[in-house]
């Protein structure tokens, strides 16, 4: 069974849109919370991620990180293991 992948997401953020595109053409599905404008989705997202800059990335409840991360694991050859089914 795939690994559980979610997203925070503002619905145009290009750095949202990047890492969405990385995750589709890993052709594994994902759950996007798109909380534009809403500050309290944004403080629940920041106090799990640590971060409150968007997106954040989680894989079975582990924070990954946002944009910049999951292409530096994508690079590192990392990502596929972690999207892996079990």
């Amino acid at each position: 069974m795939q690994p559980k992948i979610e997203i925070y997401t503002w619905s145009r953020c290009p750095f949202c849109i990047r890492a969405k595109s990385l995750l589709d053409q890993k052709g594994v599905e994902y759950t996007e919370y798109c909380i534009d404008g809403d500050e309290a989705a944004r403080d629940e997202m920041a106090e799990r991620a640590g971060r409150r800059s968007l997106p954040q990335i989680f894989i079975d409840d582990k924070h990954i990180g946002g944009c910049d991360d999951i292409h530096a694991l994508e690079r590192k050859g990392k990502l596929d293991g972690l999207l892996e089914v079990a």
